[in-house]
């Protein structure tokens, strides 16, 4: 399904999704949404981008390999829990900091960076797997 209009509107529709999913994932544990959900929201975007354009459009547009990008999500989404261990308090507690940027107080959790994390993850093993799936049918 390479066609024209879908090549036209698919940039457009890739960042309205990718954007959309970095909102779900910020508004996460206080209303409906978070890492997960996020993820499969910019991995779905990737993969409208890969049916318009091709596999090596989407490589070239995440620069890392997908499992590359789920890795780090994991490393992101494990010191997010250990980091509580550090701290005195049980595995994946929340910790919260309030630092001072440009004269507003800005309040940043480990809650946070663990779903980061997880979206990160998201994203890539999706994407690695749609990927894999749409070389497979060209070849």
């Amino acid at each position: 399904m390479n066609t024209l209009i879908l090549r036209t509107v698919a940039p457009f529709i890739t960042a309205l999704m990718l954007l959309f999913s970095v909102f779900v994932l910020l508004r996460g544990h206080n209303e409906p949404g978070g890492g997960f959900i996020g993820g499969l929201i910019a991995a779905s975007a990737l993969a409208i981008y890969g049916i318009a354009y091709g596999v090596s459009a989407v490589r070239r547009a995440i620069r890392f390999h997908p499992m590359s990008i789920a890795g780090f999500g994991l490393l992101v989404a494990v010191v997010s829990g250990v980091i509580s261990v550090f701290a005195g308090v049980p595995f994946m507690t929340g910790l919260w900091i309030y630092p001072t940027l440009f004269g507003v107080e800005v309040p940043l959790a480990t809650v946070v960076s663990f779903d980061i994390g997880v979206y990160l993850v998201v994203v890539g093993a999706i994407t690695s797997i749609a990927l894999a799936l749409e070389e497979r049918d060209h070849d």
